[in-house]
């Protein structure tokens, strides 16, 4: 059977201060629509959005188990036994390993496809007919990791890149044969990668789809240390065994993303296939305040706000954003700025500067403690 998980985990601290410990990223809601209603949570976009995919009871959310509650009351239609709790953060890998071991144990034949939190995608149409290609790749006899390229609209330092192979398929249904998985690359190797073109890199989008049994096997040949741990707290899930031992099992799992842990070398694994999907859409990895801004309409300077009342006076390229409907920020003769309004905290920083805002946030939290995380 089908399924799909969301990965919601993370502290989103690049989009501090609006991001905290009490309500991450994911959960803040601030994308509006271009339609009207109430601004919504990327979470609750990123559910919306595999709605007709696979069956509603099939949408599993993997994320720290102090955020349940929360979010259980974000997404009213996720129920406790479909939200899988971490008790604690130990990266990609081990949140991939908990839902897909906890799915491979209740439904040996299931295939998984791998969501994260924080996108936008359109058309979701056309989303959903290349996540089925991916289902279709992953469920074939050859043991297949699928991951879906995005084709680089620049020469992005940012994201991981695929280095494409020979082709899978035909057509529409083309796919291509992972030939190496590369690390965010410096300025000058992403002009290089950006130059050669989508047929032969595609930034990496963190989505994957692969039978569940598959990656607990690839688990288990690359990171046996973490398989060991992981199997068994998947095979006990949800019962007093498992609860008793969850914490101090899961903070003992070797910390590692599933792209350095499994990716990386099941793409050299003559026993693997690893396929990359082109996606060609629109995609957004709403990670930092520069790419929140490009979910906002900006006036004729470059200028663009959320959630409050703005003024830009002779300024360009600049973004103001509140926690507060009523608030009024008002700028003069200022370019490529980022003003940031949450609570009892302000940023306001130059938008080249904005991949800092994660050393920033270890600072502020060494000088004044966790009330203003």
């Amino acid at each position: 059977m089908r399924y799909a998980l969301i990965i919601a985990g993370g502290s989103g601290t690049r989009l501090w201060p609006m991001s905290t410990k009490a309500l991450p990223k994911q959960l803040i809601p601030f994308i509006e629509s271009d339609h009207g209603g109430a601004p919504r949570s990327l979470l609750q976009i990123a559910m919306e959005r595999l709605s007709g995919l696979v069956p509603a009871e099939n949408i599993y959310v993997c994320a720290g188990e102090s955020m349940r509650q929360t979010m259980l009351d974000n997404l009213p239609g996720l129920t406790e036994d479909r939200f899988i709790g971490e008790p604690m953060g130990r990266d990609t890998l081990n949140a991939v390993g908990l839902g897909c071991g906890v799915l491979a144990h209740k439904d040996p034949d299931a295939t998984v496809a791998i969501f994260t939190a924080d996108h936008i995608i359109e058309p979701i149409d056309e989303m959903l007919k290349i996540v089925e290609q991916g289902y279709e790749l992953a469920e074939a006899d050859e043991p297949t990791l699928v991951t879906f390229g995005i084709a680089p609209t620049h020469a992005a330092t940012g994201y991981g890149y695929l280095e494409l192979g020979t082709t899978i398929g035909q057509g529409s249904d083309e796919a291509y044969v992972v030939n190496e998985f590369k690390e965010k690359p410096e300025s000058a190797v992403a002009d290089e990668y950006h130059a050669a073109g989508p047929k032969r890199y595609l930034w990496n989008s963190g989505m994957f789809v692969w039978k569940a049994a598959t990656v607990m096997d690839c688990i288990k040949n690359y990171a046996p240390d973490n398989f060991a741990d992981l199997d068994r707290l998947c095979s006990t899930w949800g019962t007093d065994a498992c609860k008793a031992e969850l914490h101090d099992t899961f903070g003992s799992l070797k910390k590692v993303s599933v792209d350095y842990a499994i990716m990386e070398p099941a793409s050299k694994d003559a026993n693997v296939r690893v396929a990359a999907v082109p996606m060609p859409l629109s995609w957004l990895d709403v990670g930092s305040w520069p790419s929140f801004g490009e979910t906002r309409e900006k006036d004729s300077d470059g200028n663009a706000s959320g959630g409050c009342k703005t003024v830009f006076m002779d300024s360009k390229n600049t973004l103001a954003v509140s926690d507060d409907p009523d608030e009024l920020i008002t700028t003069i003769g200022v370019e490529d700025l980022i003003i940031i309004r949450a609570g009892k905290n302000t940023l306001v920083c130059k938008a080249e500067d904005a991949e800092r805002i994660k050393q920033l946030h270890g600072l502020v939290g060494e000088h004044h403690g966790e009330a203003y995380l």
